[in-house]
């Protein structure tokens, strides 16, 4: 038997893969985190199945609970939040599964960051501005940061900023990145991206604190850099009509022509 690890994406019921919600469905035993997947997603638990809120427990509580179904021959559906990659503490879970030798698989899901550009119709890269993409947070009483992964750090290579569990550290947050960015680059706070309360505010580094105002905490995710301005932007050469490419080649002598790829 299989503990199947799932990304249950930002909060949506809808926003899960189909081999998620499929999982879910064919599972007699599903864990999930309570504290922030909806539970609406519980809706595509098989009639009967045991259905166990990870919310209070252990990680050794939890442990046994998988160890118990596993022993018993039963399927497992472990719910996460967002995608398992990130700040889910899937890997010490997987850590003790491997040492009971109890078979495990993991099914993405879509990340919180995701959500939040969706909310707010941008592309978090665009050219001339930012490609790249940062994923980080401030320091929390969970984990601790690396010392070489601070803001100031971050900051300085002017990529987006997806700045997770930090809201309560939003003072702090703008004073690291206001000497890089400057105090009028734009911000976006997103409170339970995709969620039927979420909320959005827009603001700069300079009037961030004051938007916000403590009205947003612990899922909020605060995105920083100039694509979130809507500015004037280089297009991608990707479109043009003289750019040669495998799909379409602009003569005879292209080194795409003839593939049939």
């Amino acid at each position: 038997m299989t503990i199947h690890f799932i990304g249950a994406g930002p909060g949506a019921p809808d926003l899960i893969t189909l081999r998620g919600r499929d999982l879910i469905a064919a599972s007699p035993v599903c864990l999930y985190a309570g504290s922030l997947v909806p539970v609406a997603l519980l809706g595509h638990c098989p009639p009967g199945a045991r259905i166990v809120n990870t919310a209070p427990l252990s990680l050794d509580q939890i442990i046994a609970e998988m160890a118990a179904a596993h022993g018993a021959g039963q399927d497992v559906a472990r719910l996460h939040s967002g995608d398992l990659s990130i700040w889910s503490a899937m890997g010490e879970q997987l850590r003790r599964l491997r040492a009971l030798d109890i078979p495990f698989d993991v099914t993405p899901g879509v990340p919180a960051f995701a959500a939040a550009a969706a909310a707010l119709e941008v592309e978090l890269t665009l050219p001339g501005l930012a490609q790249s993409l940062v994923l980080t947070r401030t320091p929390g009483r969970a984990s601790a940061m690396p010392p070489t992964e601070s803001l100031t750090a971050f900051a300085a290579t002017g990529a987006t900023l997806a700045i997770h569990l930090s809201i309560h550290n939003l003072a702090q947050t703008v004073a690291d990145l206001i000497p890089t960015y400057g105090s009028d680059c734009p911000v976006a706070v997103v409170w339970r991206a995709s969620w039927p309360d979420q909320r959005i505010v827009r603001a700069t580094l300079a009037t961030i604190e004051h938007a916000v105002a403590g009205s947003m905490e612990r899922t909020a995710l605060i995105l920083v850099g100039q694509v979130l301005g809507l500015p004037d932007f280089a297009e991608s050469s990707l479109y043009t009509p003289d750019y040669d490419r495998r799909f379409r080649p602009q003569s005879a002598a292209s080194r795409f022509a003839g593939t049939s790829e």
